[in-house]
């Protein structure tokens, strides 16, 4: 679906941008991207994304039809009812959509070691592929674009949040999630390109607190 007045403003590591473009491409939708690189610019950018998220001057933003709109999990309820192409990304149940928005926000609250996201797949998913059911929905997308950093963070012995033997359900989720061509299309970073950006920032971190210690 040709949709040249729509706009991503994102960056790369971002699982905030992720989301967005996962649910752009799973309606089809033909979009412009902006990535955004506070180091080399452009200065044009950073002036576009304080202009349309005045409040946090943060990305993601998606521009349609010269409107802004902020917050991923927004975004992708925009998305889901602006675009009627390609799959349904929120339940049409009221309740079963309340459900989802309520495991959006909690995901984002509280991304942690814990069983409950395994306890809620087996519950939500009903015995199918994903927490959508056959196809991916928003509980995948909020939850999937994590997998990115927890890949990171288990190479740097941070977290273990997916694992074989205590998540069984919630580790092939991820396989599959993984899989999906909506997600495969360029969207995640790899797993060495993202860890040498943390890295950065950590050595950015400490080398900043050790100029603290020493003012």
């Amino acid at each position: 679906m040709a949709a040249s007045n729509v706009k991503v403003l994102g960056a790369w590591p971002s699982p905030y941008t992720m989301r967005v473009r996962i649910a752009l491409n799973l309606k089809n939708v033909d979009y412009e991207y902006l990535e955004r690189n506070p180091e080399r610019g452009p200065p044009e950018l950073s002036e576009l994304i304080h202009k349309t998220n005045p409040v946090h001057k943060m990305v993601p933003v998606l521009i349609h039809n010269n409107k802004p709109i902020c917050e991923s999990l927004i975004i992708v309820q925009y998305i889901d009812e602006a675009f009627t192409s390609g799959p349904s990304i929120l339940p049409s149940d009221p309740y079963d959509r309340s459900v989802a928005r309520f495991w959006g926000a909690y995901i984002d609250d509280k991304v942690r070691n814990d069983t409950s996201y395994e306890e809620a797949f087996e519950k939500i998913s009903k015995g199918k592929d994903f927490f959508g059911g056959d196809t991916i929905g928003y509980i995948d997308i909020a939850f999937g674009t994590n997998l990115a950093w927890v890949r990171v963070f288990e190479k740097l012995n941070l977290v273990k949040l997916l694992d074989e033997t205590k998540t069984p359900n919630l580790y092939a989720w991820s396989k599959k999630f993984c899989s999906v061509p909506a997600v495969k299309a360029g969207i995640f970073p790899e797993t060495d390109k993202l860890l040498e950006f943390v890295k950065t920032l950590i050595a950015k971190y400490d080398g900043l607190l050790h100029h603290r210690e020493n003012v």
